[in-house]
C-alpha cells in the first residue's frame, strides 16, 4: 500500500477521536464553582489590627495622624521583636511640615560673585 493512504487514514482517525472527545466533554455537567472563602476573624482583645485597618482606609491622611504613626510603630516593634517599648515608638518623630522647607539665604557678606 501507499504511505499517503496510511497518512490519510491516520489523520481521519485523529480527527474522529478529537471530535468524539469534544462531544463527550460538552455533554458533561460543569463542576459547581466554590463560593468565596469566608474569612473568620476572632478578636483576641488586641485593638492593634483594627487600628491598622482603620489607618489603611484613611489613605494619605494617616501619615499625619499621631495615632496611626504610633500603631505602625507598635506593629514594627512587635514584628522586629524589640524588647523595650520605647524603640520605634513613632511618637518622638516630628510631624510632617505643613509647608515645604525653603532654603535660607546666606548673609550679605558671605555671598559670592558680588564685588
Amino acid at each position: 500500500m501507499d504511505s499517503k493512504l496510511f497518512a490519510r487514514i491516520g489523520a481521519a482517525v485523529f480527527v474522529g477521536l478529537a471530535f468524539a472527545m469534544t462531544l463527550v466533554q460538552m455533554r458533561e455537567e460543569p463542576a459547581p464553582r466554590a463560593g468565596p472563602v469566608p474569612i473568620a476573624w476572632v478578636p483576641d482583645g488586641d485593638p492593634l489590627p483594627l487600628q491598622i485597618k482603620a489607618c489603611a482606609e484613611m489613605g494619605e491622611l494617616a501619615l499625619s495622624s499621631p495615632d496611626c504613626r504610633a500603631a505602625w510603630a507598635e506593629k514594627r516593634r512587635r514584628f522586629l521583636g524589640v524588647d523595650h517599648p520605647e524603640a520605634y515608638s513613632g511618637l518622638a518623630d516630628p510631624p510632617p511640615p505643613d509647608a515645604p522647607h525653603l532654603p535660607v539665604s546666606a548673609p550679605v557678606g558671605d555671598q559670592r560673585g558680588e564685588d
